[in-house]
């Protein structure tokens, strides 16, 4: 499982032209899956990320995790995170994990994010095109992988 975190004052997903969720400050979070990730790696990460803490305190050093600020996450699927373009110009998604099973892995990590860390996490759109429209803050951004 990789995920890429952004740091964001605001953001918000756009599918079909309609506006899908918006949060304000938080994570923009993009999400992919690769064929050994289980619901124990999704819980693992979503632990990962409601502890995480790359927000400024009052001495403007990296200590506050987003449940400290009170903050909503959009997490967004992205397949394409595991692209391999290494040989050739046109990525290979082999490694990304079948779209069925993948959206089932979406919304466990959705789930967990909401009920058990209490932490406000909107959806995007899917395996459908969208447009993200956000407002870094830093910028910070922090790309982490894990496995079982």
């Amino acid at each position: 499982m990789r995920i890429v975190v952004q740091r964001v004052k605001r953001a918000k997903c756009i599918a079909s032209n309609e506006v899908i969720s918006a949060i304000e400050k938080g994570y923009l979070v993009l999400v992919g899956f690769t064929h050994q990730d289980t619901i124990k790696t999704v819980e693992k990460m979503a632990r990962k990320l409601a502890n995480l803490r790359i927000f400024s305190d009052s001495e403007d050093k990296m200590n506050l995790s987003i449940k400290d600020i009170n903050g909503s996450i959009l997490l967004i699927s992205q397949f394409t995170l595991y692209g391999d373009a290494i040989k050739g110009n046109r990525p290979s998604f082999i490694e990304s994990m079948d779209k069925n099973l993948a959206n089932e892995l979406y919304l466990k990590m959705i789930e967990i994010m909401n009920q058990k860390y209490q932490i406000p996490t909107y959806i995007g759109s899917f395996g459908n095109h969208m447009e993200l429209d956000i407002l870094c803050d830093g910028p910070v951004t922090i790309n982490i992988e894990m496995h079982d």
